[in-house]
Order: C-alpha cells, then structure tokens, then sequence
C-alpha cells in the first residue's frame, strides 16, 4: 500500500503580482509619519505667530476706518496716501542716513576687535572677549536708561562735563546730535554680538593656512588680507543683514530717550515709532499696518540684495 502525498506548489510557479495602486497614490513610510509629527508642531507655531499677523496686517492696510459706513474696503489708497506722507518720509530719511553711517562703524569696529582677539599678540584674550560681548547681555531699557542718564543735560556726565567747563560743549540732546548720540547707543549694544560672529568664522579657518604663510613668508598684514578677510566674507554678509534689519527696525532707543528729549525726538522719529503712535495713540490701526507692511517690504528687499551681492563675491 503506497502512501499518496499532498500536492505541493513546484519552485517554477509563478507567484500572481500585488495589483498595481492607482497612479498618483503614495503610501508613506512610517518614516515619514515620524517626520512630519516632528515637523508638524513647528509649522502650526510658524503659521500662528508669522503667517497669520502678517496676512491680518495686510487685511488692516486695505482697509480704512471712516465715520460714515465704518471700516470699509479702500483697496491700496492707504498706500497711495502713506507715499505721499511727508512724516513717513523724514522718518524713513532718517533711519536710511543711521544704516548707512553706524553700520559701516558698528561692522568696522566688531571686526577690528575680533582680528585683535583672535591675533597671538593680544594677551587675556578671553577676558577681552568677554569684556566686548558684555554690553550686549544688558537689556536694551537698562541700556538706553543708562546712556539716557549720562546724556542728561541737567544731570549726569554730559552735564558735569559742561559745568566744568563753563560752556555747552557735550550736547547729545540736540536736533544736530540726536542721532549720532542714539547710534553711540547702538554701536555699544550691538558691536560685542557681532564681534562673536566674526570670531566664530575666525575660529574655522584651519591652522594649515597659516603655517603655509608662515613659510611663504607672509607677515600678520598679508595673513589678514589672503587668508582672514575670504574667510570672513560669509559672516560680514551675515552681520550686515542682521544689522540693516536691526537699523530699520530702530524703536527702543529714540522711544525710551523722547522722555528726556521730547522735542528733538518725535513722535514719527521713526517708522517704527510712526507705525506704533498712529496705532497706539491715534488708533489708526488701518495706517499703522500699511507702515508696518512697506517697511517689511523694503527691509525684506535690501537684505535679499545684500545676500546675493554677498553670494556672487563668494563665487568668484
């Protein structure tokens, strides 16, 4: 009696294919599900707090608070009327001529002292790093407050100064003065931060180049020229852009200091100030916003031209 055996599925037959999906359909990898539950969190916070007031300040610039048929639809005449605003203009002039003059000095000044630094020649170099990048830890109201005092012209420095020589020489609350005295403030502030930007790309540069000059010859002027300033491109361009942002964003200092000078520093010093009385003491939110939006808009435009002049030099 022979025993029969199960049929059994030869190594030849051909296993039917999964049917195709429809075209256009993507499962995703669990992956991928991880990912976006990461990134997820960071894109509802980018739309709330970035996304959404800029697309209601532009919603508040096409529109116009009228006392016959209330907020009604103006499409771009709050524009049209800000570009013809001669007070929008003198503070634009002004916050223009205070980018061009202390930027320049602020970026000169950080980059002298992160060379010197970042030089075998200056002894206590880390006390020296510290002692520069202080100021910025101290709040920009204490900050303001403090120089405000010095400037006073009945009290502080500036005012014993005078005593002392019998005549008016430190004014920093006058018209001519006021803003070169805020542009002291800033440059105080602001040139130990960009000193570390420099400092860090300093730090970056391997030691191979500098022992190749050092046998070439190279003396520390030529190590700086070939070696130190093409290694800082990328960081000026960076520091710059922050620093042109910072410029048109100028509110803390003449704010804070009008308290002390209310009539050298208006209301409309500024655009930010401009921006910021017309909402807050005038309630012409709808004005506020179209000021808010063109400075964006030209803040946005001179930091992407910087970038790409800044990235063409890179190519070459």
């Amino acid at each position: 009696m022979t025993a029969t055996s199960l049929p059994t599925q030869s190594r030849d037959a051909v296993v039917p294919a999964p049917a195709p999906r429809p075209r256009g359909i993507r499962v995703r990898s669990r992956s991928e599900w991880k990912g976006l539950a990461f990134v997820v969190p960071f894109l509802v916070v980018f739309l709330l707090v970035f996304i959404a007031p800029v697309a209601y300040s532009v919603y508040l610039s096409l529109f116009r608070e009228q006392l016959i048929g209330g907020n009604a639809f103006v499409g771009f005449d709050n524009y049209v009327e800000l570009f013809g605003d001669a007070q929008f203009w003198e503070g634009f002039v002004r916050v223009t001529l205070f980018l061009v003059v202390q930027v320049p000095v602020m970026l000169a000044l950080a980059l002298i002292a992160a060379l010197a630094i970042d030089s075998a020649r200056l002894h206590a170099s880390g006390f020296f790093r510290i002692v520069i990048f202080l100021p910025y830890a101290v709040p920009a109201v204490v900050a303001v407050l403090m120089w405000g005092f010095i400037y006073g012209d009945d009290f502080g420095l500036a005012s014993n100064i005078n005593d002392l020589l019998g005549a008016e020489v430190v004014t920093p609350f006058v018209p001519d003065w006021i803003l070169a005295s805020i542009g002291n403030i800033v440059t105080w502030e602001f040139v130990g931060y960009n000193m570390l930007i420099f400092y860090s790309a300093l730090r970056t540069i391997p030691t191979d180049l500098y022992e190749a000059a050092e046998l070439d010859g190279a003396g520390p002027m030529r190590v700086v020229r070939a070696i130190k300033l093409p290694a800082l491109r990328g960081a000026i361009v960076i520091a710059t852009i922050f620093s042109i942002i910072g410029s048109f964003q100028l509110f803390n200092e003449p704010n804070i200091l009008r308290t002390l000078a209310p009539n050298v520093i208006t209301t409309y010093f500024t655009p930010n100030m401009y921006a910021y009385n017309l909402s807050f003491a005038g309630q012409q939110y709808n004005a506020s916003a179209t000021v808010a939006i063109v400075m964006g808009v030209i803040t946005a435009v001179i930091a992407y031209v910087v970038q790409l002049r800044g990235a063409r030099k890179e190519e070459r």
